[in-house]
């Protein structure tokens, strides 16, 4: 009797500490790091704030659903206060610090092409935010960007004035890089369409007063004027059109497809003309369009969690979230070479930017029927006939 006593203390032992591992919750899986550089401050916040505000909603929406691989997203946001120095930064501390599995951003082109070497050289799949051409141009391994290119805005603009009858324009373009490289593309463009620049000038974003740029236009004997920039100059540009009477169309680019350039341009707004993607006339689309379902959901769920329009600008954040997420799917977790080659194998995604089909020389992945040409009626947006 008293032998076993020994034995039998020490098999409670075992069972108590066997019972205590069996009660032990296991650790939790380790999150998936996703950085993020954004303008949500600064003259760039018209994009970023809409941006991070999108990244913030879906973060949410896809944990709180459990996750992805079950494995939390944990959202690690910059802002770069629209300074590229500050991005160049950021995207350090992201990759060196945090130690994220891959970066969205950032929302500016500038601040994009400060980013873009050490991502690359870290070998961190990085998807921008920003539009410019060069920033997929010539391909970067671990580079990507969701918003339509330069060129493809300039396209659909000169073929929509084709249509019209007008046989010049006048460009006038912002002396930042997306206005830049907007200018550039749009005159490769129009030589290979046969449409004559009649006059082409520059402003600066903080310009106030944009009358002299328009009155040479007028005097050149341009058909029309298109406008390639973003922030809030071109508010002041479709104001000074209507104050001056020009009487020729006024285009815009991309980086106006927003209500907000709408409410801050006022009535001078009504009849301007500009490419967008479909999610500014999502509840329009017809039933068969793949772009519908996706669109209305996201601009429903935005407008109600923020109580303000839905932008083209936040619509790109939510493609390009959608798009890891899918990626990190697809490869069955966070390796780093095999999302870099899950995203450059994306074809077929429904984004509320377009149809992205990805591949080794296409980083973009969008075509020139993702852009829709949009006119300002009544306050708001209508497809363009």
């Amino acid at each position: 009797m008293g032998s076993n006593g020994p034995v039998s203390r020490n098999l409670i032992t075992l069972l108590a500490v066997g019972l205590g591992l069996a009660a032990t919750p296991a650790p939790a899986a380790e999150p998936i790091r996703i950085g993020s550089v954004v303008s949500a401050t600064g003259p760039a916040s018209f994009l970023g704030d809409p941006e991070q505000k999108t990244l913030e909603l879906l973060v949410e929406k896809v944990n709180a659903a459990g996750g992805v691989l079950g494995r939390k997203i944990e959202l690690i946001p910059y802002d770069d206060a629209s300074d590229t120095a500050k991005a160049n930064t950021m995207v350090r501390r992201l990759i060196q610090q945090d130690k994220v599995d891959v970066i969205i951003g950032a929302s500016t082109t500038g601040s994009t092409m400060g980013m873009v070497p050490v991502a690359e050289a870290a070998k961190v799949p990085m998807v921008s935010l920003a539009a410019a051409s060069v920033i997929v141009e010539p391909v970067k391994p671990y580079v990507f960007k969701m918003p339509h290119s330069d060129r493809m805005a300039a396209q659909k603009v000169l073929e929509d004035m084709k249509k019209r009858g007008i046989t010049n324009f006048a460009l006038l373009s912002d002396t930042g890089g997306f206005g830049k490289s907007g200018h550039d593309e749009t005159l490769k463009i129009a030589a290979t369409m046969g449409m004559p620049v009649v006059e082409d000038l520059s402003y600066g974003d903080k310009d106030t007063d944009m009358t002299p740029q328009l009155t040479k236009a007028k005097l050149s004997g341009a058909k029309a004027i298109f406008v390639f920039g973003t922030g809030q100059a071109p508010a002041v540009i479709a104001r000074n059109h209507a104050q001056l009477a020009l009487g020729i169309p006024l285009y815009m680019s991309h980086g106006q497809a927003s209500m907000d350039f709408v409410k801050l341009t006022g009535k001078p707004a009504e009849g301007i003309r500009m490419p967008s993607p479909a999610l500014l006339i999502a509840e329009n689309l017809p039933a068969s369009d793949p772009q519908r379902a996706v669109s209305v959901e996201y601009k429903r769920e935005f407008e109600a969690r923020y109580k303000t329009d839905v932008s083209t600008f936040g619509g790109y954040a939510f493609d390009a979230l959608r798009m890891v997420i899918d990626a990190i799917k697809k490869t069955g977790g966070t390796d780093k070479e095999k999302v870099r080659a899950a995203l450059e194998q994306t074809t077929g995604f429904a984004g509320v930017s377009g149809i992205y089909n990805m591949s080794e020389t296409d980083h973009m992945g969008l075509g020139a029927q993702s852009f829709r040409m949009v006119e300002i009626r009544n306050g708001g947006f209508a497809e363009a006939q």
